[in-house]
């Protein structure tokens, strides 16, 4: 039987000054479909979503809904009332209303006003659905995979006939992905088509019946999840065969238990007002290592308290064998140490300057911004590491927020690059972007390490963490509880270690 389409996307066409972002390209949704759309940072994914939801115009092509005639969409309005829905990774609910506040806000409905039938209506959708919470609860008491729940109930209540997710469990752990794959299977059953937008190959193969490839604003194809295994998949995005990734660590030397030289950097009692436990830490020169452990565990509070980002409290620090004081961030940068934050909205990108603004920061922070730098330095400081990191810009004028996640992320690389550190830690460096944005971010480590400075590297992704690194401290319960190198680099090890206590 023939596959009912609720959406047709064809000869999709959207520019902009000197980047064609799609071109001619066709996307097909059917009802009760969970539809992945794959592609690299830069790729048009959020062209073409941002082009159906009505945020962006198109310059050429035809959007149908449910097999009739064309339909115009001019605003996120306009889809909203054609039943095309959004949930974005950031959650644009408001925390300090209640649940069923946010399910109703907005809606031109009467039944605002009646907040006992409000109430509800809430609870009977959220019980439908099986979402924990209740209707009279404030939001902001709710987990991030709750509210992201509750957003989709909202969007689902609105007569949503197609539901676009996009990076919604970027911020989830197992457990709240699997409870909002639940959901997301619950609706499918339900005659929803959902347009699924994520980097992670695991939960595409895991919820998806088909996936559509883009490249550089270009489809690729459309494939059924069955026809297509992950290389293959990871190969039409990059355009070429994929490389043995096993092969990334050629480059790495093994760590040294016998190593007598002083660490570049060393700590011991360290301890922060975040709640971790006093944690012994070094690093030696050339050495790429990292901190690993489940969600929650730690990591980033310790590499925080490394580099001052949080209000130290006690323990002594030593940098090439002499002690020194870090109590602020500017103290570590002024010793040699870089820090690239787990958040490169929050705490990374300057979202209005410009990217040669966001690349030289670091370095004007350090000299002084009562003397700044020439524009024919600026520009020459810019130039160099667009060039060498191979940030995809218009130019370095262009403001950082109309980048992609992994452009943004390499220009925020760059500006501590551009510091000549001697140690450099890189939090959750490659989250969020396309795979060969990663890979070239990993082999980049591995060339620094080469080159002698060290580095430190934390990812969520655990084969990642393997590929690079040499040394691994594990952690859990915001405390560290082994050590492990050489033969004991392995996925099981880290998970032994993790669930075993102190080794």
């Amino acid at each position: 039987m023939k596959e009912k389409a609720v959406l047709e996307m064809r000869n999709i066409h959207k520019s902009f000054p000197g980047v064609r972002a799609l071109q001619g390209v066709d996307f097909t949704l059917c009802e009760g479909e969970i539809h992945a759309l794959m592609g690299e940072n830069g790729a048009g994914k959020s062209t073409l979503i941002k082009v159906l939801t009505g945020v962006y115009g198109k310059d050429e092509g035809q959007i149908f809904l449910k097999g009739k005639d064309e339909v115009a969409i001019h605003s996120p309005q306009d889809a909203q009332r054609l039943g095309i829905s959004t949930v974005y990774q950031e959650i644009t609910l408001c925390p300090n209303l209640s649940v069923a506040e946010n399910m109703f806000i907005g809606r031109t409905s009467g039944v605002c006003q009646n907040w006992k039938k409000m109430n509800t209506d809430a609870d009977r959708i959220l019980q439908s659905l099986d979402i924990p919470a209740k209707a009279t609860q404030q939001l902001a008491s709710c987990s991030i995979a709750v509210q992201q729940m509750i957003a989709i109930a909202r969007a689902v209540d609105m007569d949503c006939k197609v539901l676009i997710l996009d990076e919604p469990t970027s911020s989830l752990d197992e457990q709240e992905v699997e409870k909002l794959f639940r959901l997301m299977r619950d609706l499918r059953a339900r005659g929803v088509g959902i347009i699924f937008v994520t980097h992670f190959l695991d939960q595409v193969y895991e919820v998806c019946d088909k996936i559509t490839v883009l490249r550089d604003g270009k489809l690729v194809g459309e494939y059924e999840i069955k026809d297509l295994p992950r290389v293959k998949l990871v190969s039409k995005m990059l355009g070429k065969e994929l490389d043995d990734m096993s092969d990334i660590k050629g480059e790495s030397k093994p760590y040294d238990k016998d190593d007598q030289s002083a660490p570049v950097f060393e700590a011991k009692g360290l301890v922060s007002n975040a709640g971790i436990k006093p944690f012994n830490f070094y690093i030696k020169k050339g050495e790429v290592n990292g901190f690993t452990g489940l969600l929650g565990s730690g990591r980033s509070e310790c590499v925080r308290a490394i580099f001052g980002a949080d209000r130290v409290l006690g323990g002594t620090v030593k940098m090439d064998g002499k002690e020194v004081k870090i109590g602020k961030p500017l103290d570590a940068m002024k010793n040699g140490i870089a820090y690239l934050p787990e958040d490169r909205k929050v705490d990374g990108i300057v979202g209005d300057l410009s990217v040669r603004e966001n690349i030289i920061l670091a370095l004007q922070v350090l000299k002084g911004f009562l003397k700044p730098f020439t524009k024919a330095e600026a520009n020459k400081f810019a130039e160099d590491y667009i060039k060498l990191l191979g940030i995809k810009t218009a130019s370095a004028d262009t403001p950082i927020k109309s980048l992609s996640g992994g452009n943004q992320q390499k220009a925020i690389l760059a500006r501590w690059l551009l510091t000549d550190p001697k140690y450099l830690i890189l939090d959750e460096p490659t989250r969020g972007i396309d795979i060969g944005t990663k890979i070239d971010i990993q082999k980049l480590v591995l060339k620094l390490a080469s080159e002698g400075m060290s580095v430190t590297f934390i990812s969520s992704e655990t084969d990642e963490m393997l590929r690079t690194c040499s040394r691994l401290v594990v952690m859990r319960d915001r405390k560290v509880v082994g050590e492990l190198s050489g033969e004991e680099l392995s996925q099981s090890m880290i998970m032994s270690t993790i669930a075993g206590g102190d080794k």
